[in-house]
């Protein structure tokens, strides 16, 4: 057997594998994925896993939140704040997803948040949510016609997406065209790969 030549095959099929995973993270880390979070208790479980996931896979992500500074989690941990939500442009990024938590209902229930997501989809951009999050798609219209899910711990989900006229997949995650929607924490890495999956091909 010739040895030198299978070593040189070996090498030669590592090689091009390294440089299929180097050529898939460059091309991947010029994708700008924004994750919103409140400035103050936002969920810290789909915040951490949702970015995680997504950097694994070499996305970059800016974390927006109405506030400058610190963003504050449920758990007390804390996240530095790339852009304020008020002067970032949706238009510079690839993806825009909102983070959940009782922060959510308290900050980001706003028409700002209304018209921003609402003009990131109209433009073609990927958008979600996850947790509570998926009420403050369906109150700005944007799910309409389209199937979700959410958190519904409260049992108010039903009656909410009634009113928008979603359709409520009872389903952890939920892509519908370019919206993802999620239930919760259990489901953030779930979530994050549903990103990747719905922007891998854009």
């Amino acid at each position: 057997m010739n040895y030198k030549a299978c070593f040189g095959c070996l090498m030669i099929s590592l090689t091009c594998v390294s440089s299929e995973k180097f050529e898939k993270a460059i091309r991947n880390h010029k994708r700008q994925i924004v994750l919103i979070v409140a400035s103050k208790d936002y969920q810290p479980v789909e915040y951490k896993d949702t970015k995680r996931v997504l950097n694994q896979a070499g996305f970059n992500v800016i974390t927006v939140s109405p506030k400058s500074g610190y963003a504050y989690a449920t758990d007390g941990t804390r996240t530095l704040v790339d852009k304020v939500l008020n002067k970032f442009d949706y238009k510079k990024y690839d993806g825009i997803f909102i983070i959940g938590g009782p922060g959510a209902h308290a900050e980001l229930d706003t028409q700002l948040i209304y018209s921003t997501m609402r003009n990131a989809y109209s433009s073609g951009k990927a958008i979600g949510a996850i947790c509570y999050s998926p009420r403050i798609l369906a109150k700005a219209g944007i799910l309409e016609g389209k199937k979700a899910t959410g958190w519904n711990d409260d049992n108010k989900l039903d009656d909410i997406f009634k009113q928008y006229q979603v359709i409520y997949n009872k389903q952890p995650v939920v892509t519908d065209g370019n919206i993802i929607t999620a239930d919760g924490p259990n489901s953030a890495q779930a979530f994050g790969k549903a990103i990747i999956k719905i922007l891998k091909d854009k």
